[in-house]
Parts: C-alpha cells; structure tokens; sequence
C-alpha cells in the first residue's frame, strides 16, 4: 500500500505541474503563432520506435543469431559480426540526417523506413547455407536505412517547435528505448525470422504514417523574453 500511496503522490504532483504550467493556455487558448501539429511529434515518435528501437533489440541478439546460424564460427567471431550493425552508426545517424536536410524530410524519411522494411525481410531469411560475407552485407545494408532513418527523424525534430525541442527530442527518444524493450519481448516468444518479420511489418505500419507527417515549410514562430516575435526562416 505504501508504494500505490507513492505512486499515487507522484502522479498528483506531475499533473499539478503539468496544469500549472499550462493553466494560461487552457484558460485563454493557443496564439495561432504558437501553435504546431502534434501529429508532426506523434509520427517521428513511432519513426523512431521502429528505427533506434529495432536497433537496440537487433544488436543485442544479433551476436547470438550469427552463433546459431553459422555453427563454425567461434563466439569471438560472431561477437564480432554482430557489431557490423552498431558500426554503420557513424556514417548512416549523420547521413541520414544531411541526406533530410537537401533532398526533404518526407520523402527522406519514406526512403529509409521502406529501406528498413526491406533490409528486415531479407534478414528473416538468412539461414545456415548462406555465405557468412552475404549476411554481414545484408546486415550492414539493413543497418544504413535503420540509423539513416533515426538521423532523418532528429533532423526534424528541432523543426517543430524550437522552444520545446527538448521536450519533443526526449519524447522520441523514450519511444525509440520502448521500441527496444517491446521487440526484445516479442523476441522472447517467436523465432528470428518470426521476429524480424515482425519489425518489418511495423515499419510497414510506419511507413503508412509517414505519408500523413506535414513537412515544416516557410518560418517557425519564437516569442522571445521580451514578449517580441521571432520569425526563423525553416
């Protein structure tokens, strides 16, 4: 009981803070200036429950994987191979994010969940009679979409609304940790293939959601300490 009596003031506190915080704006209404698409937060969330959030499930098991599929290589090798996904972060987080920036985010975005979708159905197929180099590639080219992809999503993320991009960058950040814990659970109940499948058919999903993200064009509105408005050119 004393824990629900703790978890119970907590909640009471949060939202205290929460409606103190916002208590003007419930009373007198958003200023158009000020105001953005929560779907814009909603969709980059998911986007990155299904980029970040499968990478951190496929690097945990992915050592694992390579130990099971192919029986002559040692722990050490397998280990090894397995970290050719985490590898590709430092080239694909950053290009993917300078790829959003000159060629849209949208279609950027699109481009790299699709890719994902892709790389993950390949991976489903991987057995013991593949060659270990056509894995590793496979693996590595699914692994750009996936980092590309979280690059493509915080590459909007400050586009939104710059006063809250804190708040917005940790919200996807959560989701991409959830995501993680979510497909390392299904993980638990299925086989690989089953459980690439499955990532794959949720980047699907995203992937749908995406079409609907409204891409932040011409100024983002700022009200600065003085009461003046800023217009940032986007």
């Amino acid at each position: 009981y004393t824990l629900y009596a703790v978890l119970v003031a907590l909640f009471a506190f949060q939202f205290s803070q929460i409606y103190r915080v916002n208590k003007d704006m419930l009373k007198n209404g958003v200023p158009n200036h000020d105001k953005y698409e929560f779907k814009q937060v909603s969709i980059l969330n998911w986007a990155y429950f299904v980029t970040f959030g499968s990478e951190l499930a496929v690097v945990s098991m992915l050592p694992a994987f390579f130990l099971e599929t192919f029986t002559d290589l040692t722990l050490v090798q397998a280990g090894m191979l397995g970290s050719a996904f985490a590898f590709m972060n430092l080239v694909a987080r950053p290009g993917g994010g300078w790829i959003s920036d000159h060629f849209g985010r949208r279609k950027t975005m699109t481009i790299f969940i699709a890719g994902l979708a892709v790389g993950y159905l390949i991976l489903s197929q991987i057995t013991g009679s593949w060659p270990v180099w056509l894995a590793v590639l496979m693996v590595m080219c699914c692994s750009f979409f996936v980092q590309g992809g979280e690059g493509a999503v915080f590459a909007m993320v400050p586009l939104i609304k710059r006063r809250m991009t804190g708040q917005i960058a940790g919200m996807a950040g959560a989701y991409g940790n959830v995501g993680g814990v979510t497909f390392l659970t299904i993980y638990s109940f299925v086989d690989t293939s089953t459980f690439f499948m499955i990532i794959a058919a949720s980047s699907i999903a995203v992937l749908v959601m995406v079409q609907w993200l409204t891409e932040p064009r011409g100024h983002m509105s700022e009200t600065l300490a003085d009461g003046s408005i800023q217009k940032i050119e986007l």
